[in-house]
């Protein structure tokens, strides 16, 4: 199943959902090394989040990365020594392992984010986006506190525009490409699918599955606190200001 788009139209310019995508793309193309895996790899254990890290406080040493085992006795020097650890839960969210990667992560949150934004207004839509990738960071190191594997994406951060969205669209359609047939399936199967399959992911794919259980259910969790507000919001801005007159 792809998603080729949502069939709910918003009437307001997603300004912050394409400029979220606008960064992402910049970070990917302007400042992550594409030339060299080496210094790829360098840059990601720079600037990611790394679960030993988080749980330490402290830059990965090199006998960790080394031999990738987390260890709280330091013997060798840190790699990064200036690394802030709690910025990279932040920075974390917007670099990617490659193309592939940037473009799906982007595509969805085109298609999710601009009605996420419409119903939270763009301050609320930031900090659902933002919170909803730490909170997914966080979620993922809980369970993986001993990996000195670098965590990058903004799938987390997407996980939590969908879980917002279902609970606010259900019935939504999305127009979704399975196999060779395109068929509009509503929110909530199509949404319900992704998220059963998480659970489904080989683990040796090295695809942080916990992080988007995590940003998801976060996301459900403060759209139901707020659905009412949410909901009065859209209606405001779907209703005509002006009456006609024959």
């Amino acid at each position: 199943m792809f998603p080729i788009r949502d069939i709910n139209p918003t009437v307001i310019r997603p300004v912050v959902t394409l400029a979220l995508i606008a960064i992402n793309v910049f970070v990917f193309f302007g400042l992550q090394p594409q030339d060299s895996p080496a210094e790829a790899d360098r840059f990601a254990y720079e600037y990611a989040a790394i679960p030993c890290e988080i749980r330490s406080g402290d830059p990965l040493e090199v006998r960790e990365i080394e031999t990738g085992v987390c260890s709280a006795a330091s013997s060798t020097p840190e790699v990064f020594p200036e690394k802030i650890v709690l910025l990279s839960v932040l920075s974390s969210m917007f670099l990617h392992g490659d193309l592939l990667h940037l473009a799906f992560n982007m595509w969805s949150l085109w298609i999710f984010g601009n009605n996420i934004e419409e119903a939270f207004g763009r301050a609320g839509y930031i900090g659902v986006y933002l919170a909803g990738g730490i909170l997914a960071t966080l979620g993922y190191a809980a369970f993986n506190l001993d990996s000195t594997i670098p965590l990058v994406g903004a799938s987390g951060a997407i996980a939590a525009v969908m879980g917002a969205y279902l609970v606010l669209f259900p019935t939504h359609r999305i127009l979704t490409l399975v196999f060779f047939f395109f068929v509009a399936v509503p929110a909530v199967v199509f949404i319900g699918i992704w998220f059963i399959g998480q659970f489904s992911i080989d683990p040796a794919s090295n695809v942080a599955w916990e992080a988007h259980v995590a940003g998801f259910a976060f996301g459900v969790v403060i759209a139901l606190l707020l659905r009412p507000t949410l909901l009065r919001r859209l209606e405001a801005h779907r209703t005509p200001r002006w009456a006609s007159f024959p």
